[in-house]
């Protein structure tokens, strides 16, 4: 039997990215998989595609967690349709990076919605299913910029710094029922959005990496299982770092 054989995963921002290998890997590991999207139903389609020509179940739900109606709805939707929940990845997450003096107040609100205040929203919907079910798995994606600090990242650094504060003390709130919460905070990783910084700051990353090289998506993925599954039943409120050694 598969580690997460019948049991029903929601992952938030899951058409690309980190959040598609999560996707996959719980598939892989016999979850049920909720892919989420935004605006990206091609993509989102496109994993669960990819996920069923591998002998696994999923289907794309649509939502913007930032708004904490459509994140409570989102969850409703998946338990609906699956009958209950049992591991939430809270995935989805932009960036708008800009040196505080100049940052707009838009740029501040959009990356605290949707990094932060979309975790509320969500995990307070799932835990209700969870509670009843005695069981379940909270997973927050925070990021070492938010453990660290990253300049021209006041935004994002204090959503990912408080999605660590949030997962700490949820932790603490529902172990009873069976429930836990931990957070997973990658380095540097092959991604789109990485894509888009210069080489100079790439290579600078890689040289202070201990193993000498970007992390991939699937490096975090496995760190996401990991946390999914039964090996990890007594850990709660923990922060697992997966930067290569960049910490160090």
């Amino acid at each position: 039997m598969s580690a997460l054989s019948g049991r029903v995963a929601l992952v938030t921002g899951s058409s690309r990215g980190i959040g598609r290998a999560v996707a996959q890997r719980l598939a892989r590991d016999g979850a049920t998989v909720a892919v989420h999207y935004r605006t990206r139903v091609d993509e989102a389609d496109a994993v669960v595609e990819h996920i069923a020509a591998t002998g696994g179940t999923a289907r794309a739900f649509g939502g913007d967690v930032a708004d904490r109606a459509a994140a409570a709805g989102l969850v409703e939707a998946v338990v609906d349709a699956f009958g209950r929940l049992d591991v939430l990845v809270l995935n989805a997450g932009i960036t708008r990076d800009g040196l505080l003096m100049r940052m707009k107040d838009d740029d501040w609100d959009a990356v605290l919605a949707t990094n932060l205040t979309s975790a509320f929203a969500l995990a307070r919907a799932a835990i209700k299913p969870m509670m009843r079910q005695r069981s379940g798995r909270i997973i927050g994606m925070t990021s070492i910029s938010g453990l660290d600090g990253n300049a021209g990242q006041t935004n994002y650094a204090a959503a990912k710094a408080g999605l660590v504060g949030f997962i700490k003390s949820l932790a603490k709130e529902v172990g009873s029922r069976g429930i836990t919460a931990n957070a997973v905070a990658p380095g540097f990783v092959s991604t789109d959005l990485t894509a888009d910084l210069p080489e100079s700051a790439l290579a600078q990353a890689v040289a202070h990496t201990s193993l000498g090289r970007l992390g991939t998506v699937d490096d975090v993925a496995g760190a996401v299982a990991f946390l999914a599954s039964d090996d990890a039943a007594f850990m709660t409120g923990q922060v697992l770092r997966v930067d290569g050694g960049l910490s160090l």
